[in-house]
């Protein structure tokens, strides 16, 4: 599942800013103890021009030996080095009971007699470890500081700034084509937005219009051809009863007579397509699944004993629905027919209802079916030239008029098995698997 905008940017700039912090307390250590070093350096070299001084004004300063309170000593040495050399070392103080780090200074010089002596300085200097632990505290509250900034920014700020991309995210996410609603102007003063706002505005416009042209010209063109057709069979009838004709004959113009018939079917089929989606079905009252699937079975009846079917119920308590009464007969009408037309010789029919879900099961010689392309227009499994592809995309039209409900397809025991049931992630918008 996505993240929101909010929450992704937040996360991404808490790593990008733990990762800047890092480098930057790295550099910022090392600066830092450059900077002490060097002050500690600068200090020791001022000791030392002081101490020369003082050995060539008194004497007995060349007499030290051991570094005592003023933290220095001189020893007489046969080779003179002249140069500073600073050194870290750890010595013990009596006040921590420690080591503690000091920083050296090594150098020479000669005294006033002629004599080389080495002059060694020290200096308690910054713990590294301490600081070390007291800077990393330090930023691990600043890193901290800045991302509950950041997170009171992203909940305040940038909630308020990106309040119309949600308003227009969540108009999309309810729009229909077809549907006569719109989506709302989005009122903000950042202009990606009113830009997006534009062109989405303009790209609906732009599809509503050849939805609407596609629709009309559908129902238009089935209109149209029910008159021709209705005429054209007529006349095959009159042929029929003429009785003029031989026995091919009449079988050429029953075979003509049998694919106007199912011109005709589809044209309905595609007629009634139209009128789903025209939203023509808005008529609403609480309909019984039971009662109305008990009225399909009984008009059913004699085409289910004509191909001996056995049909068992199952009938554990009523499913109700707020909706048009005629198309949920057809639904119900359309998916018992399919379990009719593709099932066995002394075939099963199994219709369960209960409280919250109606179950059309069917045995059939059809292996598992695609539940990605089943519900496509015109897609026929079989070679079934009297289906017209089109039963169950009318069953799922019907299905995304009520969306509180959904419908499912499964493959279980041998039997092909289609349930209607309530939809529990209502209003969430459902997506529909494909069978026959």
């Amino acid at each position: 599942m996505g993240k929101s905008l909010k929450n992704y940017t937040l996360r991404h700039l808490a790593y990008i800013l733990l990762i800047v912090v890092a480098v930057w307390a790295g550099l910022f250590y090392a600066f830092i103890l450059d900077e002490v070093y060097d002050n500690v350096d600068d200090g020791l070299k001022n000791q030392k021009i002081n101490i020369i001084r003082q050995a060539y004004i008194d004497s007995t300063v060349l007499q030290t030996r051991e570094f005592g309170i003023n933290q220095f000593r001189i020893l007489p040495t046969d080779s003179l080095q002249k140069a500073n050399i600073f050194s870290r070392q750890m010595i013990y103080m009596e006040y921590d009971d420690e080591m503690e780090p000091y920083r050296v200074l090594r150098t020479g010089f000669y005294a006033p007699d002629g004599h080389p002596y080495s002059l060694e300085i020290r200096t308690s200097t910054v713990e590294e470890d301490d600081f070390l632990i007291n800077l990393t505290i330090a930023l691990v509250v600043l890193y901290l500081l800045i991302v509950v900034t950041l997170f009171l920014v992203n909940n305040f700020v940038l909630e308020k700034a990106l309040k119309p991309l949600k308003s227009l995210i969540n108009d999309l996410q309810n729009y229909k084509f077809g549907s006569g609603l719109r989506i709302k102007p989005v009122n903000s003063m950042v202009s990606e937005f009113i830009i997006l706002d534009q062109k989405i505005q303009e790209m609906i416009e732009r599809n509503e219009s050849v939805f609407l042209r596609q629709k009309q010209f559908i129902e238009n063109a089935s209109h149209e051809l029910q008159t021709p057709l209705a005429i054209t069979i007529n006349k095959l009838d009159l042929l029929l009863e003429n009785g003029e004709l031989n026995e091919a004959q009449s079988t050429e113009i029953g075979e003509t007579k049998r694919s106007l018939l199912r011109m005709v079917n589809l044209n309905k089929s595609l007629l009634m397509l139209s009128r789903i989606e025209n939203r023509q079905f808005e008529e609403k009252e609480t309909v019984s699944i039971l009662a109305v699937t008990e009225e399909v079975a009984a008009e059913l009846e004699e085409i289910i004993r004509f191909k001996d079917l056995t049909l068992h119920w199952d009938k554990r308590e009523d499913f109700t629905l707020y909706a048009n009464r005629n198309l949920i007969k057809i639904l119900v009408s359309n998916l018992l027919r399919n379990a009719i037309r593709y099932n066995t010789e002394q075939g099963k029919i199994g219709i369960s209802v209960d409280k919250n879900e109606l179950c059309i099961s069917n045995t059939s010689m059809l292996p598992p079916l695609n539940p990605v392309i089943i519900f496509e227009r015109f897609y026929k499994y079989s070679s079934d030239n009297a289906s017209s592809g089109l039963g169950l995309s009318i069953v799922e039209s019907i299905i995304k008029t009520y969306p509180e409900v959904r419908l499912d397809y499964a493959y279980r025991d041998g039997q092909h098995v289609f349930s209607v049931s309530k939809n529990t992630s209502f209003p969430v918008p459902i997506s529909f698997p494909n069978p026959f």
